[in-house]
């Protein structure tokens, strides 16, 4: 399981971690272990929290429709594996899923084990050099430009600081060919890296308002071809209500 002691949850390795500590890589990869922390502990609650996936399944749907049996897709932040996993390869899409919490991949290895190829990662690192040397997926990396042809991340970059959400994105952008397609969820709303209580734990979310993030999108090298926004009631009472934004998205070139 994943740990928050450690100062690379690539590989659990606590040599080093005293001389990194205090550095901002350092910093940003001990706040990443303590999410997939977090989310170790909440696995299968997660879904029960947020049961009604229907703007995300109206998102695969419009993937479904554009790409061709075998495409080659990227899941960036896969979860339980439930509904993209599942949606995509019965679509007969050929899926490579990440996710940073062990205990999430040990549920889609369960529950979909032939669906996608899992990897643990964390998807700030897609595109750069320490996919090969701190996740050992160099096929993520630098080696992997322009190899796959539509990416999802459904509510997995509101775990980052904005500024980090904009750098990921031109990451993906980068594993893209020319014309892929990204299917993005967020939520909208005005927040930078902000505390807050999930399901008992703490995280931290970001967010944008839809004018802003449709901008972040050109600015990271997409076309937004279609933005669906719906309101969304949790489950769980200790949740607020939220305004879900569901984007189609085109590399630009």
């Amino acid at each position: 399981m994943t740990t928050g002691q450690i100062s690379d949850p690539a590989r659990g390795e606590q040599g080093g971690a005293r001389a990194e500590a205090g550095s901002a890589p350092g910093r940003r990869r001990t706040a990443r272990a303590l999410q997939a922390v977090a989310f170790d502990a909440i696995g299968d609650r997660y879904s029960e929290a947020f049961p009604a996936k229907e703007g995300q399944l109206a998102a695969g749907r419009r993937l479904l429709e554009e790409l061709a049996p075998g495409s080659r897709v990227l899941d960036i932040g896969c979860g339980t594996g439930d509904p993209t996993v599942r949606q995509l390869a019965e679509g007969g899409l050929d899926v490579t899923a990440i996710d940073l919490s062990d205990a999430m991949l040990s549920l889609a290895r369960r529950n979909l084990p032939q669906a996608a190829a899992y990897h643990r990662m964390d998807l700030y690192d897609l595109a750069t050099v320490r996919a090969g040397t701190a996740w050992g997926l160099p096929e993520l990396g630098p080696a992997g430009a322009g190899c796959f042809d539509a990416a999802t991340a459904f509510f997995s970059l509101i775990l980052l600081p904005q500024h980090e959400i904009r750098v990921a994105l031109g990451r993906i952008r980068r594993l893209l060919r020319p014309g892929g397609l990204l299917a993005l969820g967020l939520v909208e709303a005005d927040l930078d890296d902000c505390p807050m209580a999930f399901l008992g734990h703490p995280l931290r979310i970001s967010g944008f308002l839809r004018e802003e993030l449709a901008e972040v999108l050109h600015r990271s090298g997409f076309t937004v071809e279609e933005l669906n926004g719906q309101p969304y009631a949790p489950a769980c009472t200790a949740l607020p209500p939220e305004e879900q934004l569901f984007l189609h998205c085109r590399r630009s070139d």
